[in-house]
């Protein structure tokens, strides 16, 4: 059975020219960096060289600008906590927005409850945008920190990030954005988007899991998650993930070389299955922005279906999505996304996203839609 995998905003397989790079790294050139012998001075050099590789990519003024950690969570944990805790003298608001991804939301949550910090949520519009003038309303004297996210992850709408960022700076807060799933695909330019934080990780990006990235503006102070060794300039002790940072150093590199021709090829797939979805299955829906959303996101929404049915009936014919509602023991639980873009509860249960790869066709599209089909005209006959 061919199998036709439509998740990459979940996950990306390793492409082989990262993989290549990082297989001396596991059994080779195996040795700590932080060991001053010849052999630990060889993974030194291949972690400084990641280093550099990705501050040219994002525009970065200096190579300890960038700190490598072990998943976009723990970048994001980091960005956070560690502004608050730092700047805690000078307030303790945070402004976000409610559609961000649950490693903002729940680590705000958590300076709420154990952090004696203040959390403003934005809501969005229908298509899934914050407004600025709704981020410069929010502000005050005591607000320390602006986190919005480059695009979200559900329903792909980009956000105005650099207006965002040049508010912060007017009014002289910090700015983070979230930017896991706009590698590959937006411009990560730093000194352009204006922000102080950035946020990456290599598992959307066709590189390896358990390693991310957190860009920091010379003079932002943090206070570290870990403590230990010192590494990564004091920001995160613990031995480098030495394969893991060449690998994800490589997969940025091909994913801003391949950038342009790749957004161009799946937006143009992306618009052909949507267009054709919502005209060949009744009773559906797109949400997110039309234009100004990821070239490879489609949130589709299908009245009368339960979207947890229909990934499963998909994926035993070898077709994998997600759905557009989180899976609970009991129940389906409405995505907070769809509830803020105010999705109505008939659609929002069965809301499925596909999310486009390097490997996707039109034609595996076409597939994909005939089962839709298929599937969901028996899902209804049988509700």
């Amino acid at each position: 059975m061919k199998q036709i995998y439509l998740d990459h905003a979940a996950a990306t397989p390793v492409r082989e020219e990262v993989l290549a790079v990082m297989k001396p790294f596991f059994s080779q050139e195996f040795a700590n960096p932080n060991s001053i012998h010849a052999a630990g001075r060889k993974a030194r050099d291949a972690v400084e060289s990641a280093r550099e590789s990705v501050r040219k990519i994002i525009r970065a003024e200096k190579p300890s600008e960038i700190i490598f950690t072990g998943s976009g969570t723990e970048s994001i944990n980091l960005a956070i906590k560690g502004i608050m805790r730092a700047y805690h003298k000078k307030g303790n608001h945070i402004i976000t927005t409610k559609i961000e991804h649950k490693a903002v939301l729940e680590t705000c949550r958590y300076l709420q409850k154990h952090g004696g910090c203040r959390v403003t949520y934005l809501n969005v519009d229908r298509e899934g945008k914050v407004n600025p003038r709704d981020v410069e309303k929010a502000t005050s004297k005591k607000t320390v920190l602006i986190t919005v996210m480059s695009a979200n992850n559900e329903i792909g709408t980009i956000q105005p990030i650099a207006e965002i960022a040049a508010l912060a700076r007017k009014h002289k807060v910090l700015f983070h954005t979230d930017a896991c799933q706009a590698a590959g695909a937006l411009d990560l330019n730093v000194q352009r988007l204006g922000v102080d934080l950035l946020t990456l990780n290599g598992s959307k990006i066709y590189g390896p899991k358990g390693v991310g990235l957190l860009y920091v503006r010379t003079g932002v102070r943090l206070v570290p998650l870990f403590h230990g060794g010192g590494q990564e300039f004091g920001l995160r002790s613990g031995t480098e993930n030495v394969p893991g940072i060449v690998g994800f150093a490589a997969a940025l590199e091909w994913a801003e070389k391949e950038r342009f021709k790749e957004a161009k090829r799946l937006r143009s797939l992306r618009d052909h299955f949507i267009e054709r979805i919502l005209k060949e299955v009744p009773q559906s829906r797109s949400n997110g922005h039309p234009v100004q959303r990821l070239p490879n996101n489609v949130n589709i929404s299908f009245a009368g279906v339960d979207a947890e049915v229909l990934v499963k009936t998909l994926s035993a014919e070898g077709i994998y999505v997600s759905a557009g509602s989180a899976c609970t023991a009991n129940s389906v639980v409405v995505s907070r996304v769809l509830k803020a873009i105010g999705v109505p509860q008939e659609f929002a249960f069965g809301t499925i996203r596909f999310s486009l790869g390097k490997k996707t066709t039109k034609k595996e599209l076409d597939t994909v839609l005939a089962a839709l089909q298929k599937n969901i005209e028996i899902i209804r006959k049988t509700a």
